[in-house]
């Protein structure tokens, strides 16, 4: 069973940069789809990025598209998200997800989260 732990999140400024990151102890993690997704107060949980390992292929939202790059380490069995030139709309819980397989940005298809992990950007 996988578990993902993420880290990295904290206090950046407008047009500031963090790297996320999202670790698992299962030797598996990269036959996984894994996604990142991130919550606002008051909102719904929307996807923001996710990569398909064993297709080479990574997806994102439309809102962070030319400014987030996700990426894999398979050695260290780690998803990465970083985040560069943030807005303060980008101030979120941001969760990292696992799934076996379906639509990438549907969260309904992803079988275990993470604790999230706070990004807060100040203007």
């Amino acid at each position: 069973q996988v578990q993902p732990v993420e880290s990295g999140g904290g206090l950046v400024q407008t047009g500031g940069s963090l790297r996320l990151s999202c670790a698992a102890s299962e030797r598996a993690f990269n036959r996984y789809t894994v996604g990142w997704f991130r919550q606002a107060p008051g909102k719904e949980r929307d996807f923001v990025a996710a990569i398909w390992w064993s297709g080479g292929m990574t997806y994102y939202g439309e809102s962070v598209k030319g400014r987030f790059t996700i990426s894999g380490d398979n050695a260290k069995n780690t998803v990465y998200l970083q985040m560069n030139n943030l807005k303060p709309e980008d101030t979120a819980v941001y969760y990292c997800a696992a799934s076996k397989g379906g639509r990438y940005f549907d969260r309904g298809v992803y079988d275990y989260w993470g604790q999230g992990t706070q990004v807060t950007v100040s203007s």
